[in-house]
């Protein structure tokens, strides 16, 4: 059993759904998905990266990153080229429009953190900070166990 009860777990989820929600909602400001968005930060933060690796930790079969890389190629947002290491292998990297959009979310992202947490009543922000180890080690979890 986990350290939290089932009301918690669901309380849990929700908030960060709304939170995660909330922050596309005000910050996307392009035609990009959320899949879209999380591909194009990885290529960016990881690139040039091979589609196999870049399947795996986005968490998305091969087919389908294929066509969405695909898409963000002809937005002109990713380059795919084959790995020099292995020619049977194709590697994706970010465009200076891809960098510069990451770059334009990720800056529109923090301020609108900041704003809101900046607009909490007092303590709550020291809260969200204690708070940040566990919701950090909780995401590895996540992660890892794909």
């Amino acid at each position: 059993m986990s350290g939290l009860d089932p009301d918690e777990l669901v309380r849990l989820r929700v908030v960060l759904a709304r939170i995660t929600r909330g922050l596309d909602r005000h910050s996307r400001g392009s035609d990009l998905t959320r899949t879209q968005v999380s591909v194009l930060g990885t290529v960016v933060v990881r690139g040039p990266i091979g589609m196999g690796e870049l399947a795996g930790l986005e968490g998305l079969n091969p087919t389908m990153l294929s066509r969405l890389a695909g898409k963000m190629e002809a937005a002109g947002l990713l380059v795919r080229d084959t790995d020099p290491a292995d020619g049977r292998a194709v590697r994706v990297a970010a465009t200076e429009a891809g960098i510069a959009e990451h770059t334009r979310q990720r800056e529109e992202r923090a301020r609108l953190l900041a704003e809101h947490v900046d607009g909490l009543p007092d303590g709550h922000a020291e809260g969200l900070r204690a708070a940040l180890p566990a919701l950090e080690a909780l995401a590895g979890s996540l992660r890892a166990s794909r």
